[in-house]
């Protein structure tokens, strides 16, 4: 494991070159003075030197050969683990001959990550078409990381100030998230956030929301039998395994800010029910955690921005708060072990 008396280290992949994720990481760094962890980036150098300079970004980069030297190099200039690309890039348009190096800035933050020597990592957004060249053949980074990690079946939450939401089924088209809907995912992706909200969130008695699926939660069988036959038994089962979980509860009135105080996460039984209050609250400081890794992963909840990339317009707001969010529960980790 590193050495973690000094501040802990974070290290934040490239995303999708033509896209806005040096940008945003550029920005990030020159905000350090306002509480931004120190985090290395693994990209070309070259290429963040040629957008700080096109964009009038004043952010030094200095490329290092080892993730130790970052503390000490980030308070001058944003330190670089260098990942060559081969070919150039052109902002908004993404070249499907620079997906290799890409995709091996994510193993390497991975990798560091599962080692020790990064407290965290924390992803830039991704093009998955362009990707696609390079064999990858998976619905996300979460399933990626999932991949990498030999783990079964991750379990992505969306955080904003004031509310945590866990989609039970991500990447699916809604018919086909309903049939994939069972008490087994339920119960699974409850004991997994609990567990994360104990160890990671610093919450010693987490409680969980359970939504309903249906309009008004099924109204006892009349809108729908999911809520009777799947979400009302995982949610026994939960409970007699010691977890305080409760519904199914209607979605419909599940994220006001009274309702919000009553849980620390919310099972959501698809993707948009779990990301729509959530980017609707607080659009611009999203963040995307992985649950269920043996090391910590966040990510911005945004995009790459192709329309925007290129036009200095990007706001770092959300990978601010992927770094901050990182090095918290890296912090309580560390914590916990000692």
């Amino acid at each position: 494991m590193a050495d973690r008396r000094g501040p802990a280290v974070l290290a934040l992949t490239m995303g999708e070159p033509a896209g806005i994720g040096g940008e945003i990481a550029l920005k990030a760094w020159r905000q350090r003075a306002s509480g931004v962890p120190p985090f290395c980036m693994i990209d070309d150098p070259l290429r963040l030197e040629a957008l700080a300079e096109g964009e009038g970004i004043e952010s030094p980069v200095q490329t290092i050969t080892r993730l130790a030297d970052a503390t000490a190099v980030f308070a001058h200039a944003l330190p670089v683990l260098a990942e060559p690309l081969p070919a150039a890039v052109t902002p908004g348009r993404p070249d499907g001959a620079n997906a290799p190096a890409v995709l091996r800035s994510i193993e390497r933050a991975a990798r560091l990550a599962a080692s020790g020597e990064a407290a965290a990592m924390v992803t830039n957004p991704i093009h998955k078409g362009a990707l696609y060249a390079a064999g990858f053949r998976h619905p996300g980074h979460t399933e990626y990381l999932a991949a990498l990690a030999g783990v079964a079946e991750p379990v992505m939450m969306l955080a904003v100030p004031g509310l945590r939401a866990v989609p039970v089924t991500v990447h699916l088209p809604l018919q086909a998230a309903i049939a994939q809907l069972t008490r087994a995912r339920i119960v699974q992706h409850g004991r997994v956030t609990d567990a994360a909200l104990r160890r990671d969130f610093g919450i010693a008695r987490p409680r969980i929301a359970v939504a309903g699926l249906n309009p008004h939660a099924g109204e006892g069988g009349a809108l729908g039998r999911e809520e009777i036959e799947i979400i009302a038994p995982a949610v026994a089962e939960l409970r007699a395994a010691g977890i305080d979980a409760f519904g199914p509860a209607p979605a419909d009135s599940l994220f006001h800010p009274g309702a919000r105080a009553r849980f620390d996460a919310v099972l959501c039984m698809y993707h948009d029910q779990a990301l729509i209050p959530v980017k609707t609250i607080d659009f611009a400081h999203g963040v995307n955690i992985t649950l269920g890794l043996p090391f910590i992963r966040t990510s911005p909840d945004h995009g790459t921005a192709f329309d925007i990339a290129g036009s200095g317009q990007a706001d770092p707001s959300s990978l601010i708060a992927a770094l901050m969010l990182a090095a918290e529960m890296a912090a309580r980790r560390a914590a916990a072990s000692a």
